[in-house]
């Protein structure tokens, strides 16, 4: 069916947006080491099936030095302290104000993006992370400082989390199933370790479970989820239903945590929602040249970048082997991906 990948888009946004609601109550048993632990252990879970179907994996000591860096960047910023951040944050406001404010991972992964990454922003794209900020600032305000500190952790959190945005999308010799395994496996045994030497577990075997059950689902099975609506319906229109992820969260803590609908969060909603507009039709073209380079990811041969050829003739769908790109010079739409990263000042 032509929906059915929508519907996996969807799932995908549901799932992720699910974490933070499910997650406050974990916490009244669980300190925020040991459910950032169990969450990632659960996320490493989560992307099992997604690597059972891949022809190679790649272990990090065998990565070239500066994939295996920004890895273990990733791994840092990503799973270690953005958790830990993010839950701390959670523990002190909103389940409903913390999952809209995690659109600031939006405007922290563009920031960065436009001083250290070469990743170029317009007027429109500014005026969108102004309008991020002051929703994120207004809902911060209308919880008192309880809400201002929640949100300055939450914010850091997605200051972590670009920095690995930005880390992840830089690594070319590994599969983002194979990232997100060793991410969840490396960070989820770190925080659990500290968690378990700060404080015992005293939580019930269920409230353990349920830690690693909602890693499996928000962080594992949305990730396979993404990759594969990714795979039919492209990057672009995939991100833009991801996108509801904070909106799917925000409607779990109204229905399942019961918290109330303020005329604060109204309002954050609808900045929220024009800024994310604004940000996704960022797009620009301009003449730029590719020089030659020869690397490994996950690509497809419709995206007009990967025109090798296969030994066995076979280039549909989405693989990833080691490939090599001739120089070219062209001009087309493009976002600031791993092969758009030149600046423009000159090409």
């Amino acid at each position: 069916m032509k929906s059915t990948p929508f519907v996996i888009a969807l799932l995908s946004a549901l799932f992720f947006g699910a974490a933070a609601p499910l997650s406050k109550p974990l916490l009244a048993q669980l300190t925020s080491s040991q459910l950032a632990g169990l969450l990632y252990l659960g996320a490493a879970a989560g992307v099992v099936v997604l690597l059972a179907g891949e022809r190679r994996f790649t272990l990090p000591w065998r990565m070239k030095p500066a994939d295996r860096l920004r890895l273990l960047g990733a791994v840092v910023f990503g799973g270690v302290l953005g958790p830990l951040f993010l839950l701390a944050g959670l523990r002190m406001a909103l389940a409903a104000s913390v999952s809209m404010w995690l659109n600031l991972e939006m405007v922290a992964t563009a920031v960065l993006g436009h001083f250290i990454f070469k990743d170029h922003l317009t007027r429109r794209s500014w005026l969108a992370v102004g309008g991020i900020f002051l929703a994120s600032a207004l809902l911060a305000a209308g919880e008192g400082l309880a809400g201002v500190q929640a949100g300055l952790l939450v914010a850091l959190a997605c200051l972590c989390w670009g920095i690995d945005n930005h880390l992840t999308a830089l690594i070319d010799g590994i599969t983002p199933a194979q990232s997100t395994f060793w991410k969840g496996l490396v960070a989820g045994s770190t925080n659990l370790a500290i968690g378990l030497a700060l404080a015992p577990l005293t939580a019930p075997a269920g409230t353990v479970a349920a830690g690693l059950g909602l890693g499996v689902v928000s962080y594992g099975l949305s990730i396979v989820f993404y990759i594969t609506a990714a795979q039919q319906l492209g990057a672009t229109r995939s991100q833009l239903i991801f996108s509801s992820a904070p909106f799917w969260g925000v409607l779990l803590s109204l229905l399942w945590l019961g918290e109330a609908f303020t005329p604060q969060l109204g309002l954050g909603i609808g900045l929220f929602v024009l800024s994310i507009g604004l940000l996704f039709r960022e797009q620009h073209a301009h003449a730029h040249t590719h020089r030659h380079m020869a690397h490994e990811h996950f690509h497809s041969h419709l995206d007009g970048h990967h025109n090798h050829t296969h030994p066995d003739g076979q280039t549909a769908g989405w693989h990833s082997h080691p490939h090599e790109h001739e120089p070219v010079r062209h001009a087309h739409p493009h976002w600031p991906d791993l092969h758009h990263r030149h600046a423009h000042t000159a090409d």
